[in-house]
């Protein structure tokens, strides 16, 4: 992964990553539902993606219900739909002091690292990126979104510990990706963006830190995504020392780029829905080029989605995408 990074930051060429699984789910004509409860239809959805478009890495299902279903909050996993967390796991500081660190064989957990590891087995041509959630993200899942901003201010101590166990099971997640041959793991955080740097520095970043300590080394990067940020809390999200960082389309780019150092891997940031799924193809061009020419001078960017491309996206505007980017580079 060092080499992969460094080839990107030497050269003109610009790569373009978008993270994307659901094109390959319909390819293969599965539901959205069997992809994320079967690990293999899941690894054939991702393979299917490498296989259709011109990828420089492959990227798996961004599920952000896997680690709150293992610790045993309720899922709704609809057909052709992302799956959500309904209810609320824990409420007080009882409840969380009561919460069980989970094994890696609850849930769905089992079904994911079966993906990873074969994808890591089977697409050798390119890196394999793995999906979690961020441990803010995923506290906020068990405890309720809305109920954890509050909590932060009037039970810090039993948020903190909440954290805490989050981090635990993902560093523990992490390390069994790493170990099922991936080469780095897209972490998505887009609740911390509803924080101040201060706050998001204070209950998301240190622990992200933890876990990027944990796994990240040459061999294996961690790519840092928050949606949320709008330009707050950038500073926050370098603090983690995560090797990329992904930033949503709610964010100036170039200002992003502006505010990282030009050895970290700056990516994003065109929108999933407004771009890639409700665009036509002309507009999907066009809306390329333009960042393209906007962020040109910046050799540590990679093009991107904003955040995961959703169910439905048409061949037609993905491919318009990286028609773009082809026909950028060859003017370089």
């Amino acid at each position: 992964m060092k080499s992969w990074i460094d080839s990107i930051l030497t050269s003109k060429q610009r790569i373009a990553l978008p993270i994307m699984t659901h094109p390959g789910i319909e390819a293969i004509g599965k539901t959205v539902k069997e992809a994320v409860s079967d690990g293999q239809v899941h690894y054939e959805a991702i393979k299917s993606v490498a296989e259709q478009f011109a990828m420089p890495a492959c990227t798996s299902i961004m599920d952000l219900t896997v680690e709150a279903e293992a610790f045993g909050a309720t899922i709704n996993l609809p057909d052709n739909e992302v799956p959500t967390v309904t209810g609320r796991l824990v409420s007080d500081a009882e409840s969380i002091a009561a919460l069980e660190v989970p094994s890696l064989e609850k849930g769905r957990v089992p079904a994911y690292l079966l993906a990873n590891k074969l994808a890591a087995e089977n697409i050798t041509d390119k890196p394999v990126f793995s999906g979690c959630i961020g441990p803010f993200s995923l506290a906020g899942r068990l405890y309720d979104m809305s109920e954890i901003m509050v909590g932060i201010y009037i039970e810090p101590d039993a948020i903190n510990e909440l954290l805490s166990k989050c981090t635990q099971f993902l560093i523990d997640y992490c390390k069994a990706l790493k170990a099922s041959g991936t080469q780095g793991v897209v972490m998505a955080e887009p609740a911390a963006g509803l924080l101040s740097n201060e706050d998001c520095q204070m209950y998301s970043s240190g622990y992200v830190k933890q876990i990027v300590e944990a796994v990240q080394d040459d061999n294996f990067t961690v790519i840092l995504h928050n949606c949320g940020n709008t330009g707050h809390c950038t500073e926050a999200m370098l603090a983690t020392g995560a090797r990329a960082l992904h930033f949503g389309n709610k964010i100036d780019m170039v200002q992003a780029l502006n505010d990282c150092p030009a050895d970290v891997i700056v990516m994003g940031n065109l929108d999933p829905v407004g771009v890639f799924k409700m665009g036509t193809p002309d507009e999907v061009y066009a809306q390329t080029k333009e960042l393209l020419e906007k962020t040109t001078s910046y050799a540590n960017f990679v093009i991107s989605s904003g955040c995961d491309i959703p169910p439905h996206a048409s061949n037609a505007n993905i491919e318009a995408f990286f028609r773009a980017v082809q026909e950028y580079n060859e003017t370089i």
